[in-house]
C-alpha cells in the first residue's frame, strides 16, 4: 500500500518562552486544545541541533474550528537564536503560516481593534481577500478566506491551512510539494510585482508565486478536521535570497517545519528515496521496529526530509492518541481503516483537552 497523506497536522514554531507564546496564540488565534505537552530531550534531531541532544519543552495545540495545529517549541538548555538578518519574503524557508478564516472582515476588524500589527485587506491573485498579521515574536500569519468550520466556536479564525515558503526555483521545488506531498493543482502561477504583498518585508520585489492545492480529497484519519490546505511557493527574481535558518538550529526562533499527518511510513520512505529526497531523520533508528516514539501522552513514528532549499518537512504516523486521560480512553490508530475518517463525534472529544489557563 502506498503512503496516505491525511493533511497538514501542524506547523512548528520556535519560541523563547513557550507559556508566553502559547497564551498569545490561544487568545488571538484560538489554539486552546492541548494534544500533547512534553518536556524532555530532542535526541533524534542531531543533524539539525549541532550534533547534540537538546533539552526542550514542546506542545501541540489545535483550534477546534478545524485545520492544522501549532507545535510550539522552546529550547531549555540554550538561548534560541534570531535570524542573522531581516527575513524577507522570498528568503528560503517558511516565511508565514496560513490561517483559515470563515469571516475575513470580522477577523480583520478583530485584529485592528486589538492593536495587533495588521496589513491592509487586499486581494490575492485568485480573487480572494486576505491580510497578514504579525505576532509579538516577529512571525507572520496570512489570514485567508476559508468557509469550512469543523466546530463553530465563534472564534475569528480557524487553524493552520498551509504555508508561504520561499524557494530558489519553483520548478525544482515541485518535486517535493507536488510529486511527494500531492499539491498538484496550481490555483495560480504569476510573475511580477504584487500589490497584496507590498507591506511585507521585501514584498515590493519581483516574484514568481504559485499557489498549490491537492487535486484529490484527503481521506481517512483526521482528514475531516484538517480539511483542505494550500501551499504558496514564492521565488524572488530580483535579489539573492538568504536561507532563513542559516547558521541556526532547528528549534531556533521562527517557523521550523511543516508537518503532515500520514500513514504507511515505510512506503513513503521508499518513494522519497526514489525521488531523491531521502529521510534525514527517522524515529525508528533508535526505537523499535515500528518506529514508535513517545511524545508525552501521544506516540507515533516521525521522519523528516528537506526540500531542495533545505526547508524541513516532517511526517508523523500517529500510533496512539489519548482522548480522555483520566478514563484511559485513547485512539489506537493501528487498528483503524486507514481510508475511513474518524467519526466527528470522536474528534469532538478533543474539546475535553481544552486549556483554560497557562
Amino acid at each position: 500500500m502506498s503512503k496516505i497523506i491525511y493533511g497538514i497536522q501542524q506547523v512548528g514554531i520556535g519560541v523563547s518562552n513557550l507559556t508566553e507564546a502559547w497564551k498569545w496564540y490561544k487568545e488571538h488565534l484560538g489554539f486552546d486544545i492541548r494534544i500533547f505537552e512534553d518536556n524532555t530531550v530532542a535526541e533524534l534531531m542531531l543533524p539539525y541541533t549541532g550534533g547534540q541532544p537538546q533539552q526542550r519543552h514542546a506542545a501541540l495545540a489545535l483550534n477546534m474550528q478545524g485545520g492544522g495545529g501549532l507545535e510550539i517549541w522552546q529550547y531549555k538548555g540554550r538561548t534560541p537564536l534570531m535570524p542573522e538578518f531581516q527575513v524577507q519574503l522570498g528568503d528560503h524557508g517558511i516565511f508565514a503560516a496560513k490561517i483559515k478564516c470563515p469571516d475575513i472582515h470580522k477577523a480583520f476588524n478583530y485584529y485592528e481593534t486589538k492593536g495587533i500589527p495588521v496589513s491592509q485587506l487586499t486581494i490575492r491573485p485568485n480573487g480572494e481577500e486576505h491580510f497578514f498579521i504579525k505576532d509579538p515574536f516577529g512571525n507572520f500569519f496570512e489570514i485567508y478566506s476559508h468557509s469550512y468550520i469543523f466546530k463553530n466556536e465563534k472564534k475569528p479564525v480557524s487553524g493552520i491551512g498551509g504555508a508561504i515558503i520561499g524557494v530558489s526555483n519553483i520548478d525544482k521545488a515541485l518535486k517535493v510539494y507536488s510529486d511527494i506531498l500531492g499539491y498538484d493543482t496550481a490555483i495560480y502561477d504569476k510573475t511580477g510585482t504584487f500589490d497584496d504583498l507590498t507591506e511585507l518585508p521585501g514584498g515590493k520585489g519581483t516574484f514568481r508565486r504559485m499557489l498549490l492545492t491537492p487535486s484529490d480529497t484527503r481521506k481517512g484519519s483526521f482528514s475531516n478536521f484538517f480539511g483542505i490546505s494550500e501551499i504558496e511557493l514564492v521565488q524572488a527574481l530580483d535579489r539573492e535570497p538568504n536561507k532563513i535558518f542559516k547558521n541556526r538550529f532547528w528549534g531556533d526562533l521562527g517557523f521550523i517545519h511543516l508537518c503532515f499527518d500520514m500513514k504507511n511510513m515505510n512506503d513513503l520512505e521508499k518513494e522519497c528515496v526514489e525521488k531523491g529526497f531521502p529521510f534525514t531523520v527517522n524515529s525508528n533508528v533508535k526505537h523499535n521496529d515500528k518506529g514508535s516514539f513517545d511524545m508525552g501522552e501521544a506516540a507515533g513514528h516521525f521522519s523528516y526530509i528537506e526540500d531542495p532549499d533545505s526547508t524541513l518537512i516532517e511526517f508523523v504516523e500517529t500510533h496512539r492518541l489519548p482522548l480522555i486521560k483520566p478514563l484511559g480512553i485513547q485512539l489506537n490508530m493501528d487498528k483503524r481503516d486507514p481510508f475511513k475518517p474518524i467519526p466527528n463525534w470522536i474528534t469532538n472529544l478533543l474539546s475535553l483537552k481544552r486549556v483554560k489557563n497557562l
